[in-house]
């Protein structure tokens, strides 16, 4: 299932225009903040479809049924462009587990380009709800390995999938690789450069939020 945010008006689209903005980008604060602010707004709308009890809460005055989470999710990001978006999360789920996995491109002189995996630090996420944030879903290559790395090792729940901008190929990509996964998009563009940014998109999400980088 696919989430596209970009198909409803809502206060989402204005963070999502700010990230994109060249000018706006020049403030890497105000950059890392709406980024957070739209993984705020993911985690409220994935928060609707997680499972809860309810339970009783002691008020000054009385008691009030109230539903709360059966469990809590798992939150995976990729570093270091993910952070902003996992801090998002975070704010919301705040009492969740988090895994970080380092993946990077690998570029060949040819203009080629492979995804190389050097990090992974997880909780057991074994029967567990994990939601996994990277701002940009470009080929989807990254996201895919990352992915699979962590079924590989454990049993998940259920797999959700977040991202910022997405390009139209990398949504087909981690469709056709994990095809029960829920997918949560600000906007998906159809286009990519050749050496694989999407366009019109927004740039290098990790520049912009921490600096270029050698």
């Amino acid at each position: 299932m696919i989430h596209d945010l970009s198909k409803t008006s809502s206060i989402a689209n204005v963070f999502i225009a700010e990230l994109r903005d060249e000018n706006i980008q020049k403030d890497s604060m105000r950059f890392r903040r709406n980024m957070e602010r739209l993984g705020e707004y993911f985690a409220f709308e994935i928060s609707k479809t997680l499972e809860y009890n309810i339970a009783e809460t002691y008020t000054p005055l009385g008691i009030a049924p109230t539903p709360q989470l059966k469990e809590q999710p798992v939150l995976a990001t990729i570093l270091r462009a993910g952070l902003p978006l996992h801090q998002g999360l975070l704010n919301i789920f705040d009492k969740a587990d988090s895994c970080f996995i380092g993946a990077c491109r690998q570029n060949h002189k040819s203009g080629s380009f492979e995804i190389q995996m050097e990090y992974v630090s997880s909780p057991d996420l074994t029967g567990k709800t994990v939601i996994m944030a990277d701002p940009m879903l470009a080929t989807g290559l990254s996201m895919v390995l990352c992915c699979k790395e962590l079924t590989r090792k454990y049993q998940l729940k259920e797999l959700h999938i977040v991202s910022a901008i997405a390009s139209a190929e990398g949504v087909r990509h981690v469709r056709a690789n994990f095809p029960k996964a829920r997918l949560w998009l600000g906007a998906i563009d159809e286009e990519m450069t050749s050496k694989a940014y999407i366009v019109p998109g927004l740039g290098d999400a990790g520049d912009l939020a921490y600096g270029t980088k050698l």
